[in-house]
């Protein structure tokens, strides 16, 4: 399989094995949504880690694949390939990627797909595609601007360069960078944490925040505040004030 799905505690790890550069073939994109589907549906991942190996996380499209496709045949896959990457960015659960080694092109919109990126210290990202003749095309032009800013995303997607962990760093292309040996534990680490915590109020912040991100502020407030008052209804709300009362802060212990 080119990716696989394991769970252990609560956590799901997406892992990419194609190796040796876990290149983004069809049948990688594909297996990646059928994926992604299953750790939503399944009650017991409550967080997801996106690995893709101590070397490297996945170096973008495989290219000798997609020479040989035509007009006709990329407007027909475009939508899929969109849709592998979406299908990741929608999972209703904490989401980090374990970004080592290279995340280039479709590597590099797979970490953007994540709520959180963990990078080795000698990680490299970048959306190279413009020197092929391209754009990126699994959602580059656009969660990266979400992300950065519209400035700095066309800084990288125009001249393709890449850019290694202490500069994605400051730009917020990753949140943390750790040493090489120590990434997948710091993601599982941080995965592991949020699968102790209350899932549906979890997956009402993520979407509150994701919505409001793509539309205007008032109905992203109107989303906020449909969660708010519906997550009054859950019993992780009355564990967690009646925790609070009795016990202070940070103390609640959540089904």
């Amino acid at each position: 399989m080119t990716v696989t799905l394991e769970v252990a505690e609560g956590v799901g790890t997406l892992r990419l094995a194609r190796p040796p550069m876990n290149a983004l073939d069809v049948a990688t994109q594909d297996r990646l949504k059928e994926l992604a589907e299953e750790a939503t549906a399944r009650a017991d991942v409550r967080a997801v880690v996106i690995y893709g190996g101590e070397k490297v996380f996945a170096a973008g499209a495989d290219i000798k694949e997609m020479q040989v496709m035509d007009h006709a045949a990329m407007v027909s896959r475009a939508r899929a390939l969109q849709d592998s990457f979406t299908a990741v960015a929608r999972i209703p659960k904490p989401v980090v990627a374990a970004v080592t080694g290279y995340a280039l092109g479709g590597g590099c919109e797979l970490a953007l797909c994540a709520d959180y990126r963990i990078a080795a210290d000698n990680a490299k990202l970048g959306q190279p595609e413009i020197l092929l003749g391209l754009i990126p095309g699994a959602g580059g032009t656009q969660r990266l601007a979400r992300l950065i800013g519209p400035s700095r995303a066309k800084d990288l997607i125009f001249t393709g360069r890449q850019v290694r962990a202490d500069e994605a760093l400051a730009l917020g292309l990753v949140d943390r960078v750790v040493p090489a040996a120590e990434v997948y534990e710091a993601a599982h680490a941080w995965a592991a944490r949020l699968a102790q915590g209350p899932a549906i109020a979890l997956r009402a912040a993520k979407e509150a925040v994701d919505t409001g991100l793509e539309t205007d502020l008032d109905t992203g407030l109107a989303v906020e505040r449909t969660w708010f008052a519906g997550l009054f209804a859950t019993e992780d709300r009355e564990r967690g004030m009646r925790s609070f009362v009795a016990e202070g802060p940070g103390k609640a212990k959540f089904l």
